[in-house]
């Protein structure tokens, strides 16, 4: 691995931003494109620019100071792109680097991170149990276990938290409706169901790609949630709050740039194609980021 965190204070800081500058997006993967459409549907004169560390993809397994050190390297390329905020699409890299990141860069580039939507969940539940599926780094961040104490145990909601390492290939490949995929899902959300659970929380971005093949397994025994559309409103207040909304119409430009860093542009062009949703113009490529 060849991740540098980014040098501290700020070298050669960036000229401050200006509203019509992209919204930076960052995932392991491809995953964060469910939080890249709410964005887009939320904002929809903004333009994007997409980062997906492909070459390092699934962020799940790997050591906590690993995940650091990658997404430092990422949200730093966001930046060096001349994005005005950056929007870390991905619950196992906000686990461990929110913090860091807001510190290093302070006011002059607005971080937004993502929380599993538990809070949601426990609000509405009728069961009293509600099931988390998250990769088994996320559980082991501090966001997740704030949000549990803070409103799962005060309401005496029981949480069950899930995790699978094998999701994200999946989805990755575009084999979410595989028998394969299906029989993962079924093994690993059945006993979820068994306990009597009424909501999952789909705590990785990758996930909420998974909403079809879940329901074609259980039906609408589970609700399920996620943090998309909460992170469009929470990135539109940043905006707002900061002067930079972007309110003039740009219907006729590119409003998607996707960069892979995994040299697979080609490979993944298909599977784009039927992820992102609606009248989004779009375009990917490979970078190399050091």
């Amino acid at each position: 691995m060849t991740a540098i965190l980014p040098a501290s204070p700020l070298i050669d800081p960036m000229p401050e931003a200006r509203p019509e500058a992209p919204i930076g997006i960052f995932d392991s993967g491809i995953g964060g494109l469910s939080v890249a459409q709410e964005l887009a549907n939320y904002l929809p004169d903004e333009q994007f620019v997409y980062f997906a560390d492909t070459a390092h993809v699934p962020y799940g397994p790997r050591s906590d100071q690993e995940i650091r050190e990658l997404t430092a390297r990422a949200i730093e390329w966001l930046y060096r792109k001349g994005c005005k905020v950056a929007v870390v699409a991905c619950n196992t890299a906000s686990a461990f680097s929110l913090d860091y990141l807001r510190e290093h860069y302070g006011e002059k580039f607005p971080i937004i991170g993502l929380v599993p939507a538990l809070k949601p969940a426990v609000l509405q539940t009728k069961t009293g149990t509600v099931a988390v599926l998250a990769t088994p780094a996320t559980f082991r961040g501090k966001l997740i276990k704030d949000v549990m104490l803070r409103f799962a145990q005060p309401a005496n909601v029981k949480v069950i938290p899930v995790t699978s390492l094998d999701l994200v290939p999946f989805v990755e490949s575009g084999a979410q409706m595989s028998p394969v995929c299906l029989q993962v899902l079924k093994d690993i959300l059945q006993p979820v169901v068994d306990q009597n659970a009424d909501y999952l929380v789909l705590g990785c971005t990758h996930y909420p790609f998974l909403k079809p093949a879940i329901h074609h397994i259980f039906g609408h025994k589970l609700t399920l949630i996620d943090s998309g559309v909460a992170v469009a409103r929470q990135t539109a207040r940043i905006l707002i709050k900061n002067e930079l909304l972007f309110e003039q119409s740009r219907k006729d430009s590119l409003r998607l740039q996707c960069f892979v860093s995994g040299n697979n542009a080609d490979q993944l062009k298909p599977v784009l194609e039927h992820m992102i949703q609606g009248n989004i113009s779009w375009s990917i490529a490979n970078i190399a980021v050091v």
